[in-house]
């Protein structure tokens, strides 16, 4: 019995050091998980002394955290998010993990020296993407990333691991039959069981959640609980009947986060924790498991291993799968870096050991320095990466808080607090809208109500009620546009154009070459609208002649409502050279107009 008390001393105090330490990830924008991975390794038998070397443990707290994580990714996941980036991203996904395997694994034939399946495996294990590093780091960066391309990012990071981990399973499964089993009879049957049973499951699980949660009368407090449960059910039965339990929970998520459920608020604080605590448990475990005195044999192969995939494999796989959606060069390049490597990749590498591969170790070191290597380079490179390729939205300032309320009749109204700056257009005379009457005021720790002769003035913090799709429209109100990093006008050009206003306008102002039909009858939101799809994004970019058409905000998701006017990219100096050596013009005094019909040039 003497052994409890110090376990959970151990156990509770390594979390807690791993908590601590992650404000230096913050500070520094280092990689979380490399942070917690180094407190495990710090621990472990190498470091302090402990020893944990249970492979089957270690595979089962990771598979049980993964499930977590990957169950709130898909909660987190909004049906636009989907829609706006599907199809790229399954392909990513799917046929992406598939190229990187074949990839990885025949440079890790020549690096190793090893038998084809067993350098397949290798491919398959370091085949999956880790969605936590990358958005972490992202965060952490202070940055805004253009959200198509985080769009595709999210929902790839979030979609790879059931196919990875399907790899790796049928490897091994093939690599222990010693050539009993075909490879495409394999592939075949071993996809369309798990990748089937796993979707149907996950769609019956999350009608199942949420029609369990909305039905039953429980304490506020018991829900996250059954939703976590439930999910975890859902996993379990699915990986028993032979399917995959990671996407069922995937997917059980993503129907229950995009459905009405009673206390969605509440879940997603709950599961934001539980996540956390899943992804602590998961990078210690796994830190602890490895032993880094036996890295000396494969650390240079597994180094050049992972330069292959950061250079090459993931390149090549992501360009192939990205070649049908004639993507942006910077969209590819972004998300061809943006490929970091993390626990689940760790995760699989234990899996030789608890299925009975011979000399599994090789692949879990590999797996680790391989990890290791992405996020030191890549983890460390990605705000650079993202402001060298143009794909930095400049940030506005928004609410200071934003609370999702659970009123009675279900409203959909949001409790959001702003500060008002200097420049806000409320300290201009532009009064608020009705539907966002400010309850409370609060100046200099004093609270007052809100009245009709009401003067606001910089400092103040408004609390009020509103629906959560004019949010945007609040932003404009009390907000400023800032940008840190580079100049707004440079990103969204130096006027803005009314969205009504006809294409005919910037066709006299800038003699360009369109249809005569299209410009009498248009206007350049309808265009732009007819150009991007029904899915428009902040950032979104429409080639016109010279130009650039580039949206400045969007309501709802499905309407431009701001468009900034931008030379294109490779027009850009050459306009700015030939203005300043002409100076005014009829045809920039068009522009001027044209421009204040948008309420003026960008901030």
């Amino acid at each position: 019995m003497d052994w409890i008390y110090p376990t959970i001393l151990i156990g509770a105090g390594l979390i807690v050091v791993s908590v601590l330490t992650s404000a230096l990830a913050f500070r520094f924008g280092a990689p979380l998980l490399l942070i917690f991975l180094c407190i495990g390794l710090v621990a472990g038998e190498d470091g302090l002394g402990l020893m944990f070397d249970d492979a089957q443990i270690a595979y089962f707290l990771g598979s049980l955290a993964l499930a977590v994580i990957l169950f709130d990714s898909g909660f987190g996941t909004r049906a636009r998010t989907l829609k706006r980036a599907a199809a790229p991203a399954i392909a990513l996904a799917t046929l992406g993990v598939l190229l990187t395997t074949l990839f990885v694994g025949a440079a890790a034939r020549l690096l190793f020296d090893l038998p084809w399946l067993h350098a397949m495996l290798m491919g398959a294990i370091i085949s999956s993407t880790d969605a936590a590093a990358v958005f972490f780091l992202l965060r952490t960066g202070g940055i805004k990333i253009y959200k198509r391309v985080r769009s595709v990012l999210e929902v790839e990071s979030g979609s790879n691991d059931p196919m990875a981990i399907f790899l790796t399973i049928l490897f091994i499964e093939l690599i222990l039959a010693e050539g009993r089993t075909s490879l495409a009879t394999a592939f075949l049957t071993g996809f369309g069981l798990q990748m089937g049973l796993g979707l149907a499951l996950g769609l019956m699980a999350g009608r199942l959640i949420v029609a369990l949660v909305n039905r039953i009368h429980l304490d506020e407090a018991l829900y996250p609980i059954v939703v976590m449960s439930a999910a975890l059910c859902a996993f379990a039965v699915t990986g028993y009947l032979g399917g995959s339990g990671f996407l069922a929970v995937y997917v059980a998520g993503i129907f229950a986060g995009n459905t009405d459920i009673k206390g969605s608020s509440a879940l997603r604080r709950y599961q934001k924790g539980m996540t956390w605590m899943a992804q602590i448990v998961m990078f210690l475990v796994l830190g602890l498991y490895v032993t880094p005195s036996e890295f000396g044999p494969v650390l240079l192969p597994a180094i050049g291993l992972g330069i292959f995939l950061m250079l090459i494999g993931r390149p090549l796989a992501v360009w192939l799968c990205l070649l049908p959606f004639r993507n942006d060069r910077q969209t590819v390049t972004f998300t061809c870096w943006v490929g970091l490597r993390g626990a689940v990749s760790i995760l699989l590498g234990i899996l030789p050991t608890v299925m009975g591969v011979e000399n599994a170790d090789l692949f879990l070191n590999t797996a680790f320095i391989m990890v290791v290597t992405s996020l030191l380079v890549q983890g460390w490179t990605i705000k650079p990466s993202a402001r060298w390729l143009d794909l930095i939205i400049p940030t506005q300032s928004g609410p200071v808080e934003r609370i999702e309320l659970e009123l009675p009749g279900n409203p959909k109204h949001e409790f959001v607090i702003y500060r008002v700056l200097d420049d806000s257009p409320l300290l201009a005379g532009k009064p608020l809208p009705r539907w966002a009457r400010p309850s409370l005021v609060v100046r200099n720790a004093q609270s007052m109500a809100y009245e009709e002769g009401t003067q606001l003035v910089p400092g103040d913090y408004v609390y009020l009620f509103a629906p959560p799709e004019y949010g945007p429209l609040l932003d404009q109100l009390f907000a400023k546009t800032q940008a840190p990093d580079r100049d707004d006008k440079s990103f969204f050009g130096e006027f803005r154009v009314d969205p009504d206003a006809r294409l005919q306008d910037l066709q006299n102002a800038y003699d360009l070459s369109l249809h005569k039909d299209l410009a009498q009858t248009m206007t350049v939101g309808e265009y732009m609208a007819a150009e991007l799809g029904a899915t428009p994004v902040v950032g979104d970019r429409v080639p016109l002649g010279p130009l650039d058409l580039v949206v400045r905000a969007v309501y709802q998701g499905t309407t431009v409502t701001e468009i900034g006017l931008a030379f294109h990219q490779d027009h850009r100096r050459t306009a700015y050279r030939n203005r300043a050596a002409r100076g005014s013009s009829p045809l920039l005094s068009r522009l001027a107009a044209l421009a204040r019909r948008g309420e003026g040039p960008g901030a």
